[in-house]
């Protein structure tokens, strides 16, 4: 088992950063490929970004590339997301997810792990 806890939501205006962070525990962190999904109401769950298990591979949706960067420490047991220049259509429960696989962590039905989310909310 893996457990997730994610921290660094809040309400943050247009155009404002935040840094989102998730803290990893219950096995060996560096063993899983991690990534950010988030969900706005009323719309499924997507796909944000995901990193590789040393961090050397990243990949980003294309409506956060360029601004938003995943990052992790495994010496931390933690991955974080870099969110700036944030848009009001940014507001959404943020997930992290892991998975052994990486191609499994960025399919939804597919990853093996969650944290409870923390919620986004950007003001216009």
């Amino acid at each position: 088992q893996v457990q997730l806890v994610e921290s660094g939501g809040g309400v943050v205006q247009a155009g404002g950063s935040l840094r989102l962070s998730c803290a990893a525990s219950g096995r060996t962190f560096s063993d899983y490929a991690m990534a950010w999904f988030r969900q706005a109401p009323g719309v499924e769950r997507e796909f944000v970004a995901t990193i590789s298990w040393n961090g050397g591979s990243t990949y980003y949706s294309g409506s956060v590339e360029g601004r938003f960067t995943i990052s992790r420490d495994n010496a931390k047991n933690s991955v974080y997301l870099q969110m700036n220049s944030l848009k009001p259509e940014d507001t959404a429960v943020y997930y992290c997810a892991a998975d052994r696989d990486a191609r499994a962590v960025v399919v939804e039905r597919l990853v093996g792990y969650w944290g409870q989310g923390t919620q986004v909310t950007v003001s216009s």
